[in-house]
């Protein structure tokens, strides 16, 4: 599976609020110190830098497209050079889907050397406050998770589970089911604030889960689900959903309402009604358009902002997506 090709913007730093999310597109890290040598970790977390930053004054470019919260969790997509220098420690978990051509790599780690192959369906994972230099001899196309460990704490917890939550470091480890997930994470950078949050909270939660079974000093099992939200508990969360406030769409606010963790909602949501939260959302935007193309005279720019599109572009897009066609070729076809 491949994360689609996305096109760099204008080198600079934009934010749209969502809530108490910001989305950061092409964020600059200019300024930051040139690359010193491989530092012990002392176990402090004040002086590691965040994810993002660490990545790009290591990597000496832009990433084609970041969504990032305040707390410095989110995805990325890089592409970037050759890599023979050092990562220093960081403040968040990276984990890594590789999207390129087949390629052999190693990674040190003070005495330790792993000699692994770059190719679809392996994964990297960086814990946090670890260091290791890496010697990639080609171009990389990757697409990353930052994950803050009080996110894999929470979901640990919410899943039920009292056993830590260390991380293991991979080196092109095999993981066809984590890396997709990963490289679908290029499609919560879609242009709509609602659906991409919603997308990226829900996708950052499913993959903590997946890190836990699979890639832990003491692998969790998880209980299976045992029913649904209540008629009443579902009813309230879908009138939330069909909200025009952004707020009210988030997973927090949906999961607080139901009186339920983020984890057991999303799990009892999909139980109730066969789609996760986020794909009802985008099934539920998807008629709201097709009604307003085939029923109304609105230009299709007016449409993709009643819907919460960033632009005309983003909303043919993601029409498209689901329907094979454009927006105007479906209107002219329906009418």
């Amino acid at each position: 599976m491949r994360a689609p090709d996305l096109k760099p913007e204008a080198i600079r730093r934009t934010h749209t609020m969502t809530g108490n999310t910001a989305l950061m597109r092409n964020p600059s890290h200019r300024g930051l110190p040139p690359v010193p040598g491989a530092q012990p970790d002392d176990g402090t977390t004040h002086e590691r830098r965040a994810a993002d930053a660490e990545m790009a004054r290591v990597l000496r470019t832009e990433p084609a497209r970041m969504a990032l919260d305040s707390s410095g969790a989110g995805i990325a997509h890089w592409k970037h050079d050759p890599l023979h220098d050092v990562v220093e420690p960081m403040s968040h978990h990276v984990i890594m889907a590789y999207n390129g051509v087949m390629q052999r790599m190693e990674r040190r780690s003070g005495k330790s050397v792993a000699i692994g192959t770059f190719r679809p369906g392996v994964v990297i994972i960086i814990p946090e406050g670890s260091s290791s230099r890496w010697d990639i001899p080609k171009p990389v196309d990757v697409v990353q998770l930052y994950l803050p460990n009080a996110t894999l704490k929470r979901v640990a917890d919410e899943a039920g589970t009292d056993k830590p939550a260390d991380l293991l470091e991979r080196t092109a480890h095999p993981d066809p089911i984590t890396s997709r997930l990963l490289l679908s994470a290029a499609d919560a950078l879609g242009g709509n604030g609602a659906l991409d949050t919603l997308f990226r909270h829900q996708l950052t939660d499913l993959l903590a889960t997946r890190l836990l079974v699979a890639h832990t000093g003491s692998p969790t099992t998880l209980q299976p689900t045992m029913g649904g939200l209540s008629p009443k508990v579902l009813l309230r969360a879908i009138e939330r959903l069909r909200s025009d406030s952004d707020a009210d769409v988030s997973l927090d606010a949906l999961a607080s309402d139901a009186g339920l963790s983020r984890f057991h909602f999303c799990r009892a949501f999909k139980e109730s009604t066969g789609l996760s939260p986020h794909a009802w959302l985008r099934q539920h935007r998807l008629e709201q358009a097709m009604n307003m193309l085939r029923d109304s005279d609105e230009s299709v720019v007016s449409i993709a902002a009643a819907l919460g599109y960033s632009s005309q572009t983003a909303f043919a897009a993601a029409f498209k997506k689901l329907m094979g066609e454009t927006p105007s070729d479906w209107r002219r076809r329906m009418r």
